[in-house]
């Protein structure tokens, strides 16, 4: 059984991607505004697109946060995502939050990694009962 500072963290960080993958969707060219000219150059797919794809995924790893499934998963990928967005908005006065929500996602890592997984990573046989 995990604690309740796990379910919080997993919970609050859920609740900011699903929201922001709301916010962009609705509005994905004034959220494209935040990235640098040379990351918008970049993109293989025109800025809209690259934002609504932004906003799909913030929304899902948000949901699979929230829900508790694949939770290790999502928080890696929210990891990596919070870390994209840092090399290409730069840090200012509203990427600076993303810090702290990217220290969330890497804590959420190893503690929601199924034990199975933490077994087979470590060299040791999967106990039977699990």
């Amino acid at each position: 059984m995990k604690n309740s500072t796990y379910h919080i963290t997993r919970v609050g960080l859920g609740i900011t991607f699903l929201w922001i993958g709301i916010l962009i969707f609705r509005d994905p060219v004034a959220w494209g505004g935040f990235l640098k000219p040379w990351a918008v150059d970049l993109l293989p797919i025109p800025l809209e697109q690259a934002m609504i794809s932004t906003a799909v995924l913030d929304f899902l790893i948000g949901f699979f946060l929230i829900v508790d499934y694949f939770t290790w998963i999502a928080a890696f990928l929210g990891a990596v995502h919070l870390t994209m967005v840092l090399a290409v908005a730069g840090i200012d006065d509203v990427t600076v939050r993303d810090i702290g929500l990217l220290a969330a996602a890497i804590a959420l890592i190893p503690a929601s990694i199924p034990i199975a997984i933490k077994y087979r990573l470590k060299g040791k046989p999967v106990p039977k009962a699990m």
